[in-house]
């Protein structure tokens, strides 16, 4: 007996964000396991080595305080982006993925970024842009939780702290701006009403009324008051 079809979307929305929380953390306890020291494989700007990272960096944490702040995030925004934008979701997420990478190997500060804190920036801009592209009220809804719920992000596109690679989160920002605007006609729209498709009703000319002669003519004649006129209130 197969399973219920609200059943199959429920595992279609959530299965992709755990397997992906799964991969991030089975590589950091295995990196801390066999001390692999994996940080050589993040992104290392304008290095051929460093191309690598590209697709790694976003794998790699530097330590489980650091993999810990990124997985409620991304499991939360994961699980927005698969109910609310699922035709597109696969799309964006690799779109954000590399082209994040990509950008920060061109203009990154020449030291390994690692760490999937650029792909939340992505997320966040993606979801809040898409809802003002697209003008559909429950996607709405979403930039203005996105607003309320990591308005306070924005800091970190600033390079206020040197540990932290703000590159990526600048960037990872950018390309969730670039994807929203691209992908805008795709995946969920503005809801259509009925009315909108109606034509609008052309109002038709009355006829002047026909004059007769015999009816009476009534004319108001306004007299300005004399200079010596009073006026009470």
């Amino acid at each position: 007996m197969g399973l219920h079809p609200h059943t199959r979307r429920f595992f279609r929305i959530v299965a992709f964000p755990l397997l992906f929380l799964l991969v991030l953390w089975s590589i950091r306890f295995v990196d801390d396991v066999f001390d692999l020291n994996l940080i050589r494989w993040g992104i290392f700007p304008r290095r051929l080595s460093g191309l690598a990272g590209i697709l790694f960096g976003p794998l790699i944490h530097a330590n489980y305080l650091h993999l810990m702040s990124n997985t409620v995030p991304l499991l939360f925004l994961g699980l927005i982006m698969f109910y609310f934008y699922r035709e597109v979701a696969f799309t964006v997420f690799f779109w954000v993925y590399f082209s994040t990478g990509i950008w920060v190997w061109l203009a990154g500060r020449e030291a390994y970024h690692v760490g999937a804190s650029g792909l939340i920036y992505s997320f966040v801009c993606f979801l809040f842009y898409s809802g003002i592209f697209r003008r559909r009220r429950s996607l709405m809804a979403i930039s203005l939780l996105m607003i309320f719920l990591y308005g306070s992000l924005i800091w970190g596109i600033f390079p206020f702290q040197q540990k932290i690679s703000w590159e990526s989160h600048l960037l990872g920002a950018v390309a969730g701006f670039v994807i929203a605007f691209f992908l805008r006609k795709e995946g969920p729209q503005r809801e259509k009403y009925e009315w909108e498709d109606e034509p609008d009703n052309e109002l038709e000319e009355l006829p002047d009324p026909p004059f007769s002669p015999s009816e009476p003519t009534i004319l108001y004649l306004y007299k300005p008051l004399d200079a010596s006129s009073e006026v009470e209130a």
